[in-house]
């Protein structure tokens, strides 16, 4: 009987595909647990709320983290996401020689709406097995933010769901406050 295996790129492989390319330089993929995954496209609504978390973390900042929007996060040998959002460790070389690690990252925002069962389902626990300490979706279809702590080899121990009329705010900055209602407008 014929054994099925299955090849799993490594993130030295998918830019080796890039650089010779196999994989288009416009091409919107990402790098998951060694599959190679389209991204959605990105709407209005999706594209303003990243904009607005953006320049909300970027006022609040004072150097006391660094925002990367939609950037790659190495989470191993065969994981590279694109997260919308994260909040990084402060870099000298702002991440200019490596791209961040799980250890680099205060907070990880996924902005939701086609892709809410591909960020809860698979990208989710990829950041909880890499140990990315809090993860946020940011649920358009649902109008909340589900906020998820305390990563484990599974995903995330803690789940809170917030909505119109809570606010949020990363644990490792808890003066931090953003209003839901805010946010969610349009």
């Amino acid at each position: 009987m014929p054994v099925q295996t299955e090849h799993r790129f490594s993130v030295a492989d998918y830019y080796r595909m890039a650089e010779t390319g196999v994989l288009r330089p416009d091409a919107r993929v990402e790098l998951l647990d060694g599959r190679i995954i389209d991204m959605s496209p990105i709407g209005p609504y999706h594209s303003g709320l990243v904009a607005r978390l953006t320049r909300f973390f970027s006022l609040k900042s004072k150097g006391r983290w660094m925002v990367f929007p939609q950037n790659p996060l190495r989470l191993h040998d065969h994981s590279e996401p694109e997260p919308d959002i994260m909040l990084l460790r402060p870099a000298l070389d702002d991440y200019t020689n490596r791209h961040p690690q799980p250890d680099d990252v205060f907070l990880l925002i996924e902005v939701s709406d086609a892709t809410i069962y591909y960020d809860r389902d698979q990208k989710l626990p990829a950041y909880g097995r890499a140990g990315v300490p809090e993860v946020w979706i940011v649920n358009l279809n649902d109008q909340t933010i589900e906020v998820y702590r305390e990563p484990t080899f599974t995903g995330y121990a803690s789940k809170v769901v917030l909505r119109a009329g809570d606010q949020a705010a990363p644990q490792a900055f808890p003066d931090l406050r953003l209003d839901v209602t805010e946010l969610l407008k349009r």
